[in-house]
């Protein structure tokens, strides 16, 4: 699976790599599911959306929270598919964690281009709206007040990661990794018909790829800062 990863890079280096705004982008070591974050969608590539991570569809009673499709499913599974049909977005990365166990115990990893440079990982978004807070927000309206927990209702974007088979290299760490797109890939898996972007959900080669231990920090979703990506 692929359940924590960083975007280190700079606004300035992310817009200069991918051709689209990253408006009120900051550095992020650690990036983790529940978390708002920026992917870049087929029906808006000129600039990043912001959304959760964790993919609910629209048409969902309750929230889903599934941070990872498979590439193998997900034309078939039904909270799924549509999404790839019609929704397909890129999330930004330069790096994703792994935790191996090594004689009972778990050491996070984190792998990267060998450069560290941001590359995008396939995935696909979906609007969703909880029908609990929408329909309170209709009585709201009513009585001129304020949600009954004081927060902001409304539809919000979520997105998940879709994850294939590994290469040698994260074999070692986990059974499953991110979709890592090729430039010319994201292109056509963005715009393409769903087919031909099915067909760009393949195992980046482990050739360009690093891994290296990091330090137990990176554990806690509370930690956030340049020394998560340092080797431990």
């Amino acid at each position: 699976m692929c359940g924590r990863y960083s975007l280190t890079a700079s606004r300035d280096a992310l817009e200069a790599r991918f051709g689209a705004a990253f408006p009120e982008h900051e550095p992020r070591y650690n990036c983790a599911p529940g978390q708002r974050l920026p992917f870049i969608a087929a029906a808006d590539p000129d600039e990043a959306t912001r959304g959760e991570w964790g993919f609910t569809p629209s048409w969902a009673d309750d929230a889903f929270g599934q941070i990872n499709a498979r590439a193998e499913t997900v034309r078939e599974k039904p909270a799924f598919r549509d999404a790839f049909e019609a929704r397909r977005c890129v999330v930004p990365a330069d790096g994703f964690y792994e935790w191996p166990e090594t004689d009972g115990r778990t050491r996070p990893h984190r792998v990267a281009f060998a450069d560290d440079r941001p590359f995008l990982m396939a995935g696909i978004h979906a609007r969703w709206e909880d029908p609990a807070a929408a329909a309170q927000t209709g009585l709201d309206a009513f009585g001129g007040g304020a949600a009954a927990d004081g927060s902001e209702a409304g539809p919000t974007e979520t997105f998940a990661v879709i994850t294939t088979e590994p290469n040698d290299l994260v074999a070692d760490l986990h059974h499953r990794m991110a979709v890592i797109l090729d430039p010319e890939d994201a292109e056509t898996y963005l715009h393409g018909t769903p087919a031909e972007a099915a067909a760009k959900l393949r195992t980046y080669p482990a050739g360009e790829l690093r891994s290296y231990p990091v330090s137990t920090r990176v554990n806690d979703p509370a930690n956030d800062d340049p020394s998560l990506v340092e080797p431990a």
